[in-house]
Order: C-alpha cells, then sequence, then structure tokens
C-alpha cells in the first residue's frame, strides 16, 4: 500500500563545493580536510552533535595509531584529532610515550592510543570545523538525490525547516551505512553475519567515573570454529531497518539498566552518568568500489595508497589504504570514509574504527576538494598534496 505525496518545489539554500554527510570521525577529517584546501564545505548531521559512535556511541577508546611494534603508522588527521579530544585532559589509556616523546623501547610497550571524554570530544571538533570554516547544518537528514550525467548535482534535505536541497559539486558519504550510495542506486553490500548487540554506558560508583562496557565487536566467522559458529545463538541486527534499529535501541536501553543495577540503586554516589544516544553499530551496509580490500593483504603495497593504518586487534599488521576503496565510477563525484568503505567482511572489523575513519576521510576530503570528477582525479597529484599534509602513504617510508 502507498499514498502519493503532491508534487512541490523545494527551496534551495546554498551551493557548496563539497557537502560532507555524516559527522562521525570520517565526516570530521572530510570536512576539515575539504575545507583546507579551499573549498566551500557543508557537513550534515542527523544528531545534535559531531563525533557519531566515537561519542554520542560513548565508543570513546581512540584506538591505536600505531602498529604495536613502535611504528606510528597514521598521521595528520588522524593524530590531530586525538590530540585534540584530550586538550583538556583524558579518561585513561593516556600514551605518554607517544605524546611526551618516550623512547622506542616505551612505544613498543605501550600503543598510541587513549580513552579521551566524548563531551569534550564533540565540543572540540566542532570547535575545529568552525575555525577551519566549514559550516554545519545539525538535526538534518538527506533524504533523496539529483543526479545527472552519473553526478549527484544537489541534496534534498529535511529538517526543523522542513524540506529544502543544496545543490553541490562533489559528495562525502560519511553516514557509515553508505545511505548515499543507496540513494543513488549504486551497489552496496550488507555484512552477512549482522551486529551483536552493543550498549556500553557510564557510572559513577564509589567516587570514580567508569566507562562500562556492555558487549563488543564480533569476531568474524572466518576466526572461528564451527562449534563456536552453532554455539552463538545470540540475536543479530543488520540495523538499517527503521523499525529493527528502534527494538535494537530499546534492547540497548534495558541492558543498561539492568547491568547498572546489579551493583544497587541509583545514589549521589552511584549513578548511571550517560548512556549511548544511538545504536552502537558496527557493520551494516557498505559501498562496492573500485577495490574491495582484505585482511589478508597486510604488509602489500598498493600504488594508489592514500594513507597506512594497523590492526587495532593485534600488534604487527600494517595496511595500505587504496583509494579504489573510496569510490565507484558510477558516482563520479560521490567518495566514501569511514565504517562503509569497499572491504571483505573479514576486513569490516579492522577499517570501521577511529584511525582509520579519519585516514579515509583525510584522503577523501582532499580529493574531493582537489576535483569534483574522481574518475579523472590525478592520484599522483592527490599523493603529493596528502604526502606534503604529513600523511605516510606506504609502509616502506616509515
Amino acid at each position: 500500500m502507498y499514498i502519493l505525496e503532491p508534487e512541490r518545489k523545494t527551496p534551495v539554500i546554498g551551493e557548496y563545493d563539497v557537502a560532507v554527510c555524516g559527522g562521525g570521525v570520517a565526516g570530521v577529517a572530510a570536512a576539515l580536510a575539504a575545507a583546507r584546501h579551499g573549498a566551500k564545505v557543508l557537513l550534515i548531521e542527523k544528531q545534535f552533535a559531531l563525533g557519531g559512535l566515537a561519542t554520542l556511541g560513548l565508543v570513546t577508546i581512540y584506538l591505536p595509531l600505531c602498529d604495536g611494534l613502535g611504528r606510528q603508522v597514521s598521521f595528520d588527521i588522524a593524530e590531530e584529532l586525538l590530540r585534540v579530544s584530550i586538550q583538556h585532559g583524558w579518561e585513561d589509556k593516556y600514551p605518554a610515550a607517544w605524546l611526551e616523546n618516550g623512547t622506542a623501547e616505551e612505544k613498543q610497550k605501550r600503543r598510541f592510543e587513549v580513552q579521551y571524554n566524548a563531551s569534550a570530544a564533540a565540543i572540540l571538533w566542532e570547535q575545529l570545523l568552525r575555525d577551519t570554516g566549514v559550516e554545519l547544518l545539525y538535526g538534518t537528514s538527506v533524504c533523496a538525490v539529483q543526479t545527472e550525467n552519473d553526478r549527484i548535482t544537489a541534496l534534498v534535505l529535511e529538517n526543523k525547516s522542513g524540506r529544502q536541497a543544496v545543490r553541490v559539486g562533489a559528495v562525502a558519504d560519511c553516514t557509515g551505512d553508505a545511505d548515499l550510495y543507496a540513494l543513488c542506486g549504486a551497489e552496496t553490500a550488507l555484512y552477512e553475519q549482522k551486529n551483536v548487540l552493543a550498549a556500553w554506558y557510564y557510572e559513577l560508583k564509589d567516587g570514580a567515573l567508569r566507562l562500562r562496557p556492555l558487549g563488543y565487536c564480533d569476531t568474524p566467522n572466518k576466526y572461528k570454529t564451527p562449534e563456536q559458529i552453532a554455539k552463538d545463538t545470540r540475536k543479530r541486527y543488520q540495523s538499517i531497518d527503521g523499525k529493527e534499529i528502534s527494538e535494537q535501541v530499546i534492547e540497548m536501553h534495558a541492558w543498561q539498566l539492568r547491568a547498572f543495577l546489579k551493583d544497587g540503586d541509583f545514589s549521589m554516589t552511584h549513578n548511571m552518568t550517560s548512556i549511548g544516544t544511538i545504536p552502537q553499530v558496527r557493520m551494516t551496509r557498505r559501498l562496492c568500489g573500485e577495490y574491495t580490500m582484505d585482511d589478508t593483504e597486510m604488509h602489500t603495497e598498493f600504488s594508489d595508497s592514500v594513507g597506512l593504518f594497523s590492526d587495532w586487534r593485534k600488534a604487527g599488521p600494517v595496511y595500505e589504504l587504496p583509494f579504489g576503496t573510496l569510490y565507484n565510477r558510477k558516482v563520479k563525484n560521490l567518495a566514501a570514509a569511514g565504517r562503509c568503505i569497499s572491504v571483505t567482511d573479514d576486513m569490516w572489523d579492522i577499517t570501521r574504527v577511529i584511525p582509520v575513519c579519519a585516514v579515509s576521510g583525510q584522503a577523501v576530503g582532499t580529493a574531493l576538494a582537489m576535483h569534483s570528477d574522481l574518475t579523472e582525479i590525478d592520484i599522483a597529484a592527490l599523493q603529493n598534496t596528502l604526502r606534503a599534509d604529513g600523511v605516510v602513504l606506504h609502509e616502506r617510508e616509515l
């Protein structure tokens, strides 16, 4: 059953070189990079704060910028956002050796990661973007795209002002769910295992404030035995359906309350100080790009690499990020960054995290500021620009 909406004229409220859709870490990095390279940038975020899962989802662990063997591999904006997030203090896992010129031996003992405050990070990243000239539009969803000649020419938005539109030269899909690619009808893929429930929260207990993680990411089936797979009966969520996400959040809330009350009722000395305001999903829907990367490709050199990242789960592996994982030539002026880039299910758990979101975001923002047609972009020029900004592109250059 359907209803017919009346035909309407949608007012155009602006024109931008680059529109960044999604204000998580990938979107922050993309907007920052594009603005620094001269683009007029609009960042569109459906919530009312930046950071996505890294702030609103309370996943407040900035995972490693190093390989676990004493080498930093992710640089520039990836490191800048970490440092900005803790400029007024940190919560835990302070990487003193990395931030205070420690020895190589000290860097091998502790990875370059930190636990930061979600509220501080959201505000500080917002101030950073505003100081760089990025225009922010909160409480806004992209509900339709206008395309012409395999390019997005306008985005239709919905917010408290109703329906509006912006004309765009290029678009960064930093939604985490490849929403823009789906709206364009481009090829996408779903994470086959789906998401298990996770529901982190903060608790005040015995005079101390602590992050309480309930549930983590799920290990890809590739790394499980058949017995482990058979015994795992947890409910799973694809997390791209409105009704299902609502049910997921309701269960998340109930789990948090049950866990908190195990230590006693609420009081001035025992309190649940904050819960995530968005569902804690990991892998949902992704772009099918020009290249799809797999977890077996560690220490592999790519001619179109736009940055490096490590495996947050273990020491040793270093990956180069091919530019081909960030776009599909069927939509020439659209690129993806963050947890919806083109990777296999086994690789997805490695690339969905904060450092890779920042690395891919910087690459996408820089590329779209340089050229709105990604099928014609000069990869060598893009790489030279990233190098000049401080990004290391190949493992052999470390």
